[in-house]
């Protein structure tokens, strides 16, 4: 019988949405301008950082 493990990242999604939420605050973004940015920005993070 196999074992399964399950591993929670909750604390990096936390991170990653008060990040969010302090740039909509910082740049004092309309609503939908920053659920755009909920959409794409994670896209262009991993477009980034993806490897060559």
């Amino acid at each position: 019988m196999e074992r399964i493990h399950i591993t929670q990242h909750t604390s990096l999604g936390a991170l990653w949405f008060a990040g969010w939420l302090f740039t909509i605050g910082y740049l004092k973004l309309q609503f939908w301008m920053g659920l755009l940015g909920l959409i794409i920005w994670p896209y262009f993070l991993g477009s980034h950082f993806a490897p060559q």
